[in-house]
């Protein structure tokens, strides 16, 4: 007499959702590529232009706070607060 199909043995659903995440998250090769081109193109960034540019950021804030009028920043800190205080429906 032929076996049914329905007695196969089955799988637990936790190790079938652990193998199907598993699968899911697994780096297949053209990911690792990337990541490898991508720390290669860190590596080769002018740190000169790094420099420059840090400079520039060190300077922003400090430029932007002393041309804002009084007005001006307590109308940004009125919006800012608001934004901290909003409840989320």
């Amino acid at each position: 007499m032929p076996k049914r199909s329905s007695n196969k043995k089955s799988q637990d659903v936790n190790t079938l959702a652990s193998k199907t995440v598993e699968d899911a998250t697994e780096k297949t090769s053209e990911d690792q590529e990337k990541e490898l081109e991508e720390e290669s193109e860190e590596a080769t960034k002018n740190p000169h232009a790094q420099a420059l540019g840090h400079l520039g950021g060190l300077k922003g804030g400090k430029a932007r706070a002393a041309k804002l009028t009084a007005k001006r920043r307590k109308e940004i800190a009125q919006i800012a607060a608001k934004a901290r205080w909003k409840k989320s429906d």
